[in-house]
C-alpha cells in the first residue's frame, strides 16, 4: 500500500492514497496549524475502531443477527510527555437490534482482536487495548433498552490489559 500527503500551507496537508479519497490533516493553532483537518494520531484512533467495526460487523451479518444500528468508539491515553504515544485504549462495541446474542457478539469482538483486524494486531502489540460492549433491544421508534453490558478480554503476548 502506498499513500502520500502534501503540503498546502502553515501545518495543513492533503492525504492520499491507493483508493484515491482525500483527506485533510491538520494541527492545533497553538502549534502552527489552521484546525482544517484530522490530526495524524486522531486517524490511527480512527483506524483502529474503523478495523475492528467492519470485522464485527461483518461477522454478526453472517450470524444472521438483526443489527439496526452499530457504533464503535474508542478512548485512548497518551502519554504525557513528547511523543505523546497511545499508552492504551478502551473499544467499546454498542449494538442495537432485536434479540441480538451476546455469545454471538463476543465471538465476533474476538475474531477481531485476535484474527482478523491488522490495526488491533499491531497496536496491541504496544499498549494494552480493553474491549467492552452493550447490547441494545430495538424497541421501535428510535426507543433501545439495554440488555446486557460486558467485557471481552483479550491480552496478547507482553501486554497487561
Amino acid at each position: 500500500m502506498d499513500a502520500r500527503v502534501s503540503w498546502k500551507q502553515n501545518l495543513s496537508f492533503t492525504g492520499t492514497a491507493e483508493s484515491g479519497y482525500e483527506l485533510p490533516l491538520s494541527a492545533k493553532a497553538d502549534v502552527g496549524g489552521d484546525e482544517d483537518g484530522f490530526r495524524p494520531m486522531e486517524l490511527m484512533a480512527i483506524s483502529l475502531v474503523g478495523c475492528t467495526a467492519m470485522d464485527v460487523i461483518s461477522i454478526l451479518r453472517k450470524k444472521r443477527q438483526d443489527v439496526t444500528a452499530f457504533d464503535v468508539k474508542v478512548h485512548v491515553e497518551r502519554a504525557d510527555e513528547h511523543p505523546k504515544v497511545f499508552t492504551s485504549a478502551v473499544l467499546e462495541y454498542e449494538v442495537v437490534g432485536r434479540q441480538v446474542s451476546e455469545t454471538a457478539l463476543v465471538r465476533a469482538i474476538e475474531l477481531s482482536a485476535v484474527r482478523y483486524c491488522p490495526a488491533q494486531a499491531m497496536l496491541g502489540k504496544i499498549m494494552p487495548i480493553a474491549h467492552e460492549y452493550v447490547i441494545y433491544e430495538d424497541e421501535g421508534d428510535g426507543r433501545r433498552r439495554e440488555v446486557v453490558r460486558g467485557r471481552y478480554e483479550y491480552c496478547p503476548d507482553g501486554v497487561e490489559v
